[in-house]
Order: structure tokens, then sequence, then C-alpha cells
């Protein structure tokens, strides 16, 4: 018997990252060859002559996996029965914008996409955050959509993961696979904290593998939060092909069951761990088990860590407060 098929929506599915995306989907790299998945392609109504050439594409592909197609700029079509939705359409900050600026422009647009999640989606719908400031955009389409439950909805710091990942390879000399227990706390922003202290290499601690703490305090940390500029400085444009590769790899964390010796790094709303306000959405390491996901407990913050964490926490509190006095969370 052949499998139910599969609704992805993806939001600013024109853009950069969004195209990026949806092959990769498309072609079973996701959710594996023979899970069929519909694709719901949504978008501001001027970008939908540039949806009809991705359809174009898409179905130049000829994947067995991808069995049908919906492209639109309506929200409640667009959210129709869908199990999962990739919210990575968001306006980006412009020259001379405040960050409150920002807040209230997309805070329209995730309040909007909550509302019609809320009224379309398929009960087991999940959500992906990956449009910026995406912390804050989460907590402002969960709280316009109070009938999906809390654990059903993510935000991306996976990308941040990646970056410091690959950065502690190159400099212990290492396989990107010989690194792992790296987690990012906190905001997706320059803020956050990439936690080299729990972090291992080939089994043994980081600090022991890369004997250079001013190095891992310093030039890692910082150069894990300006790869995002470094990225836009070089090639002109923002950080597309792996912001999207980053989305992908964190609905496949969710999904599949974390080795016992592994976490990953997931923004989900606190529940007080680690004494991190409840009810931020907040970058921890986390576990699943295929369904579900938990922050990782009991792990040993020294005072470097904590205040990295409480620096990046008190940014998500302040968002928070801005998304608040703007009226946007309910």
């Amino acid at each position: 018997m052949s499998k139910t098929p599969l609704r992805i929506a993806v939001t600013g599915a024109a853009g950069a990252i969004g195209y990026s995306v949806l092959f990769r989907i498309a072609s079973g790299e996701l959710f594996g060859p023979d899970q069929p998945v519909i694709l719901h392609l949504v978008d501001i109504p001027d970008a939908l002559p540039a949806l009809q050439g991705v359809i174009m594409e898409l179905e130049d592909c000829a994947s067995p996996a991808l069995q049908k197609i919906i492209a639109t700029a309506e929200l409640n079509e667009g959210f129709r029965d869908i199990n999962w939705a990739l919210l990575v359409g968001s306006v980006s900050r412009k020259p001379g914008m405040e960050r409150k600026d920002l807040l209230a422009i997309n805070g329209r647009i995730f309040t909007a996409q909550g509302q019609a999640l809320q009224k379309n989606a398929a009960r087991d719908v999940r959500i992906l955050v990956v449009g910026n400031p995406c912390n804050t955009n989460c907590l402002i389409a969960m709280s316009s959509a109070p009938d999906i439950p809390a654990q059903r909805w993510f935000a991306m710091t996976r990308l941040d993961e990646n970056r410091a990942k690959a950065q502690l390879a190159r400099k212990a000399g290492a396989a990107i696979d010989a690194v792992s227990n790296l987690a990012v706390w906190g905001n997706h922003s320059p803020t956050m904290f990439p936690d080299f202290y729990h972090a291992q290499i080939n089994s043994q601690p980081a600090t022991a593998a890369i004997p250079d703490e001013n190095w891992l305090k310093t030039e890692f940390v910082a150069s894990v939060a300006q790869r995002g500029t470094s990225v836009l400085n070089a090639r002109k444009a923002g950080s597309a092909a792996s912001a999207a590769n980053a989305a992908l790899d964190t609905v496949k964390s969710i999904v599949t069951p974390t080795p016992a010796w592994d976490w990953h790094s997931v923004c989900v709303r606190s529940d007080g761990s680690y004494g991190i306000e409840p009810g931020l959405i907040c970058s921890f390491p986390v576990r699943g088990d295929g369904q579900a996901l938990s922050i990782v407990q009991g792990l040993d913050l020294n005072e470097f860590t904590r205040a990295k964490i409480t620096a990046s926490v008190n940014e998500l509190k302040a968002e928070k407060a801005t998304a608040a006095e703007l009226g946007l969370l309910r």
C-alpha cells in the first residue's frame, strides 16, 4: 500500500532560500524517496509569476516522490491540510531600519501566518521558522495559533551549529563528523553562543583537541557570529544554500531519533530549564525520539558560558517586550 502524501508548505518559495529547499524536498532527500510529497509554494502576489518558473523546473526534475504542486499567495489555501510548514519568507532589515521597525513588519506577516495555520493545517502540523528574526517571529506566530501545541513550533539555529562544527573541525584538523555535542544557546543573532565547552571532537573534549582556550573564547565565537556578514560581503548576497541546508538538517533531526551520545540545536519554547525565562523561543541542546524534542538536562555551565547565554536571553526578552508593545502577542 502506498504511503499517504505529506503536505509541506514553504513560504517565500520564490526566494533564494525557498528555491534552494524545494528541489531537495522534491527529490525525496528529506522524508525518503518512498514518501510522496505535495508541495505548497506560498509567496506574495508579485512573486507568483516567478513561482510558475519554479513549478516548471520542479516538474522537469521528474521526481517520483513529488505528487503535486500548489502555488498561491493565499494563506488559507497555502496552509490547508499541511503536515509541515517551513516559514522561510520574511522582510530583511534595510539600511536605517530599527529592529522595532523590522519586528513590526514581520510581526504582521507572522501573525497572519499563525492564524492561517491554526485554521487550516493538519492536526499533526509541525512548524519551523527560518525567516529572521526567527525566534521572535516564531513566538508571534505561535501566540496567534494557541490551539497548535507549543512543542510543534521550532526556530532555526542549525546554521550556526553547522558553521561552528566546520570551524572546530578545521582548527582541529578533524573530519566534520568527528565533531559532536555542539549546542548553540540563545537567539539566532550575533549574541548566540556556540558551546565549545561541551563539544566533542573524536570523542574527547573540544578544549582538549584544541588547547587554545583564548582562540575558542574570542576568534571562534566571533567568526561564527559574523559568518553571515562575511558571506554577504563576499558574494554580495545572503547565505541561501547553507541556510536551506540547515533548515533541512533541522527537520531531519526532529523526525529522526537522536543518538544517545549526541545532541543538536533547535530553538524551542523554554520550560524554565537552566533558569531561562519560560515561554521564550530559545535555542537549547536538544534530543529527539522522532516525535518530540526534549531539552538536554544537567549540563554544567561555567561563568563564561552563563554570561554569554544571559546576554543572548536578555536580547530575546527585549524582542518579546517590543513585540508585546506592538500588540503582536496574545
